[in-house]
């Protein structure tokens, strides 16, 4: 099993967790947000540009893992107003445009963000 606790240009964990885990030709993601490195307070104004910081978020764990966004087999998507939902989906298309990945979206009260994106994906060649 590997881990990766501290991924170069982001944000450093807010708690004792790794933002991956790779296990049996899966990497799994822990819920990534929209902060830059400069930690919570770093966060894009409108919330496009926070879907968009989230997806590249999570697109830098998935490849510090050696894997990449075509290899993401299920999402989960948190986000906290309903009204969100159309545009989370317009920006979340430009990154699985073609993969489509199952996933699943739900409202929530989160701290401090607007939404958090978890994944799980395969390695190359290790799933078909």
């Amino acid at each position: 099993m590997q881990r990766h606790a501290d991924i170069p240009g982001m944000a450093e964990a807010v708690g004792p967790f790794s933002q991956s885990v790779v296990a049996n030709g899966f990497v799994f993601v822990s819920g990534q947000i929209p902060t830059g490195v400069g930690g919570i307070g770093d966060q894009p104004e409108d919330f496009e540009s926070k879907v968009r910081r989230t997806l590249e978020n999570l697109r830098s764990v998935l490849e510090a893992a050696g894997t990449d966004m075509d290899h993401v087999v299920k999402c989960n998507g948190y986000l906290t107003r309903p009204e969100q939902l159309d545009t989370y989906n317009q920006v979340y298309a430009e990154f699985f445009a073609d993969s489509r990945p199952a996933r699943t979206t739900v409202g929530v009260n989160l701290w401090g963000v607007d939404l958090e994106i978890d994944c799980m994906a395969v390695l190359p060649g290790a799933g078909s």
